[in-house]
Parts: structure tokens; sequence; C-alpha cells
């Protein structure tokens, strides 16, 4: 296949946010389409109208486009085969369902959902998967007549054809086979009119020239039918590849009890794209290192191959060292601009990248980069217990000796600590600790030498006579 043949597609139903499972969906799409030189595609399937809003459909691309997953076709940027909204293809579906009548392979079905569901338990108790018995394929014209003049509205069955093999080549699983007498007809378009999505996704999927189909496991036996009705329908099949699932820390799926864990959630406590994404690109794909990469260099070394069978961890540790590496590896004006209003009312803008550059080994969230910000910039250190006791058992006249190397070195704090060595006799940790917890209130934190200029002169001269006037 020439690479630039390959297409794929990210088609999220605007029923509500984008959580993680479908952000590493969608990114293994774009990483597959990257890879190959091919294009990504945005489709929204929102045939269920009692669900599906406006505002979701807005905010599934502000989240996409958060973490530069960039789509080259479909909903937004246009293309050869909108619309891109299921809910506005209503007469292509149409058209291929009257195809399907055509040549007998689909029936009107009477059944309600009562009558399923006893159908369905009946099979169960009795071992047997849950098909569709085909009561109603074997109705004659004039008894389909009869219900439809009683006013029942029936949904549309595929007939599927018994005695046969479905098989495909899964890029994830291998080789897949299932007999289509396990499989039961089943409907693709509802009593409501509405088309259901066995149907829609694949139909789509074929008219709008997808290749590859990314998608979770739990959609591994949608495919056999799918395939069916392309076959039916002589459309072209994708190649699938069925990715594991994202599982919490009790192995279970995915999901809200796990926290808040959609992409605007994490977004708004503070992660960056950079690390949700490097983070996701791991989870059920191997590369074979730590390394942080950029979306180009992730896509090249993307390999469908690499794609794993087994389960996928979420864990809030992994994702937070990609928060560090997200972090290091930033510019600072993006730093400054994730690091919000509460950080720019206070650090002055002509010291901005200085800032910056000073804390980012030391920050993680945004709340961080505020904590320093006033620690440097405002006059008051709130000091700990054990703050408390290193300045208050600094030698006799440590901090008098302090003012003294301030006066004479100003802020080079190399020069400042050398001369209260050379005044006070103390080294090693019993002259850092007392000058770094007096000047920032920390026992740790970000080098001396680089954010000693940004307290300034008068701010520290004030912070060292409050030791020496308590003393």
């Amino acid at each position: 296949m020439h690479s630039s043949a390959v297409k794929t597609r990210f088609a999220p139903s605007p029923t509500g946010h984008i959580h993680l499972g479908n952000a590493r969906t969608a990114l293994f799409n774009l990483l597959l389409a990257g890879h190959h030189d091919g294009v990504f595609l945005l489709r929204f399937e929102d045939t269920d109208a009692e669900r599906s809003r406006e505002a979701f459909i807005h905010a599934i691309q502000v989240d996409l486009r958060w973490l530069e997953l960039n789509w080259q076709e479909g909903e937004g940027e246009g293309g050869p085969h909108g619309p891109y909204r299921q809910s506005r293809r209503v007469k292509i579906y149409q058209k291929h369902y009257v195809r399907l009548e055509q040549v007998g392979l689909v029936y009107p079905c009477f059944c309600t959902p009562q009558e399923l569901a006893v159908s369905r338990k009946a099979l169960l108790n009795a071992g047997q998967p849950p098909r569709y018995s085909g009561k109603c394929a074997r109705l004659s014209e004039d008894e389909q007549q009869k219900r439809l003049e009683q006013g029942i509205r029936p949904a549309l069955r595929f007939r599927v054809p018994g005695g046969r093999s479905v098989e495909f080549d899964d890029l994830v699983r291998g080789l897949q086979c299932f007999k289509t007498d396990e499989i039961g007809d089943f409907i693709i378009r509802r009593a409501d009119g509405t088309p259901a999505f066995f149907f829609t996704n694949a139909v789509d999927d074929a008219l709008m020239t997808v290749t590859h189909v990314v998608r979770g496991e739990d959609h591994l036996t949608n495919t056999p039918r799918q395939l069916l009705l392309l076959d039916a329908l002589d459309l072209p099949r994708p190649q699938y590849a069925h990715i594991s699932m994202i599982t919490g820390s009790d192995s279970s799926p995915l999901s809200k009890r796990h926290g808040s864990l959609s992409v605007a959630s994490l977004r708004e406590a503070g992660f960056l794209s950079g690390a949700i994404i490097n983070f996701l690109a791991r989870m059920g794909h191997y590369y074979g290192h730590d390394e942080y990469l950029d979306l180009q260099q992730l896509a090249e070394q993307f390999d469908s191959g690499r794609l794993s069978r087994a389960p996928a961890a979420y864990d809030d540790a992994r994702l937070l060292y990609w928060q560090r590496e997200a972090v290091n590896h930033a510019d600072s004006a993006e730093l400054w601009s994730w690091a919000g209003a509460g950080v720019h009312a206070i650090v002055p803008e002509s010291e901005a990248d200085t800032f910056i550059d000073a804390v980012r080994d030391n920050v993680q969230m945004p709340d961080d980069v505020l904590n320093w910000a006033r620690i440097i910039y405002t006059d008051e250190l709130e000091l700990d217990r054990d703050e408390l006791a290193i300045v208050q058992g600094a030698d006799g006249d440590f901090f008098q000796d302090a003012l003294e190397a301030l006066v004479l070195h100003g802020t080079d704090f190399k020069a400042l600590a050398g001369e209260v060595k050379r005044r006070s006799g103390t080294k090693g940790k019993a002259l850092f600790q007392p000058l770094r917890v007096a000047l920032t209130g920390q026992q740790h934190g970000p080098e001396m030498g680089r954010i000693v200029p940004l307290i300034g002169v008068e701010r520290a001269r004030r912070r060292f006579e409050k030791w020496v006037s308590t003393r």
C-alpha cells in the first residue's frame, strides 16, 4: 500500500467529554496516519438525538486541538466526503437501505423490546449465545402488511447468511474468525427510524475512504457484522486494530470512579498536553524507552505491530512522571502562560523568563509556580516547625554577618555565602541551610544563585533582619 493511501479516523459520539480512553483512541489513529504521512479524519456519530449535544461537539474539538490532535478532514475542516455529522447523512443511509432491500438482505422486525428481552434471557439460561431467533424473517408479506396496518413500526434487520465464517486479520490480535450461525440477524435501523451504529459506522468508514480503524477491543465482536454489511453493499473493508482497554488500579475498565479523567478536567488541573500525549502513547503501545517525544517523533516511531493485547493500566505516578518531563521540555513562554493569572499578578513581566527558568526544575503544577512566585516576590514567609528550628539554631551573629555580606555583595549568592562563611566560620549544611530558609522559608528549592537576584537586595535585607531582631 502506498503510504499516502492511509486514512484513519476518530468518530466520537457527542454525548459527553473526551476521557482518556477516547483520547488514546484518537491519538493512536493520528499516529498511525502520521507514520504513513496519511490523513486523520474527525467524524461525529450523533444519531442519538436525545443525548447528543452541540456543546459536546464543540468541547471535543477544543480538547483535540489542545492535545494538538489536529485532523486534516472532517468536522470544521471540510473535505470531499461530508457531511461529517451522521445526523446530516440520513439520505445517504436511506440509499444504502434501499440497496439491501432490493437484494433481499433485510426485513422488517416487529418484535417488541419486551419480547426480545424474554428471548435473550431464555437463551442465556440455556447456556446459548443471545442471538435473534429470526422470528420476523419468516413472516409473509401479508403478515408484514397486517402488522403495519396495526400501526406497529418495525425495525429493519440485516439477514445474516447461515453456515459461513467471517474472517479478518486484526492488526493487534491476528486472524479472527466468527461463525455467522452464532451472530444472528441484527438491527440496522431502529423502529423510530434512526440508523444503528453497526450500519452507519461501517458505511461511513467505507464512503469516507477510511483504510485503517484503531478502536477498543469492546468493538471486536461488532466487526464481523460490519464486514457482512460492507460485503453485501460491495463497499471496501478497512483494516481493523482492536486495542486493549485502559484499566484502573483495581484492573476493572477505567471509569469516572477512578477519578476525574476527562481531558478537560486534566487540563483544568494543570496537566500539560505533552504530558498526556506521552503518557497515553505508551499505554498499549511499546516504544522501548521513556524519552519525551513530540507528536511528530511519536508518529515516526509508531508501529501497529507494537500495539499490545494486554490491558493498559492507568497509573497516576506515570502521568506525573510525564508531567515533569513536559515541564522540562516546554519553552518559557508556554510555561508562563500555563502558570496562570495568579502568577502574572505577582511576577513582573520583565522578569517572566528569568523567573520561569529559575523555578522550572522545582514545579510540577501551576500551583507550584504560584507558591514560588509568592515566596520570591511577597514579604510573608510562613515557616514550619522544622524550618523555624534551622534559623533559630544558627550560630551567634550569623544573620548580622549575612546582612553585612549582603551590603558587600548584593544578590550574588555565591559571594554572599562565601562572605558569611569567612565571617562566621560556619560551612556546609550549617551555612547554606539557614541562608536558604531565611530567604525562602524552604529547606529545598531552586538554585539560590538564580532566585536571590529575583528576591532582590531590599527583600533579602528584611528577611535577614527578621532573624537578627528575634535572637
